[in-house]
């Protein structure tokens, strides 16, 4: 077992997800499997669905969508990493499905990455186990706006990613979030939300004004006193691809 890049901190045998993932799928623990990754974990971005997508893969696994899915939790998390662009995912009774929507060609992501990690068990413990009904609905709604914006930047709002149900609850844990994400929309992004159980921020910009606004998030970072680095990210259309030995 050899791992390289972000989380090369991460157990080094069979004890490693990758690692259970390929044995798990491959049927053996006759394996060499060396990682190598530039998506920090513990971020919100998504690491674990895609290792263990491309682990399933790499192990010959029929379907890296519905392993990575099964051993992640998160279907849409799996379904970003396996098919990429822009998807939605649910878990019906027969197992995982997914789809791909439009993603505008015009949309680029800039990243807020702080050093400090958010376990995902301390990211959910701090959400109420149960929500209001208006709080619900406020959310459907502008999750429709959402991927209408998605497919067309024209249409793009920043109360698009207004939300009620985790970003205010998970900001005691990170305090400085609300401040950063009011300051990418005022530098240019179409609109900030939180990536995933964060500490990551993302602001979603059009192509012309990333640069800028990921200079802003420099200096924006720096005076909330957060060390990290921020990005430009494009989104990855491609989805898993496994190379052939």
């Amino acid at each position: 077992m050899n791992t390289e890049g972000e989380g090369s901190d991460l157990p080094q045998d069979k004890t490693h997800l990758a690692a259970r993932i390929a044995t798990a799928v491959a049927g053996t623990d006759l394996l060499a499997i060396t990682v190598r990754s530039d998506i920090p974990v513990g971020r919100g971005l998504g690491s674990s669905a895609a290792l263990a997508a491309a682990a399933a893969a790499a192990a010959g696994a029929a379907d890296p969508f519905g392993v990575a899915a099964a051993a992640d939790g998160h279907p849409e998390n799996a379904a970003a990493s396996a098919l990429g662009g822009l998807v939605v995912a649910a878990v019906l009774d027969d197992g995982p499905m997914a789809a791909r929507l439009a993603l505008d060609p015009g949309l680029v992501f800039v990243v807020i990455i702080p050093d400090r990690m958010l376990p995902t068990a301390e990211a959910r413990a701090a959400l109420p186990a149960s929500v209001a009904h208006g709080d619900a609905a406020f959310n459907l709604g502008r999750m429709g706006l959402l991927i209408a914006g998605l497919s067309d930047v024209r249409l793009l709002v920043p109360e698009a990613t207004a939300d009620r149900l985790h970003q205010q609850q998970r900001s005691v844990l990170f305090p400085e979030a609300p401040g950063l994400l009011e300051g990418l929309v005022a530098a240019g992004a179409l609109a900030s939300c939180w990536s995933g159980a964060g500490p990551s921020l993302l602001g979603i910009c059009d192509r012309s004004s990333a640069a800028q606004v990921r200079d802003a998030a420099e200096g924006l970072m720096h005076a909330a006193g957060v060390s990290g680095r921020s990005l430009v990210l494009e989104a990855d259309l491609g989805g898993l691809e496994v190379d052939p030995l």
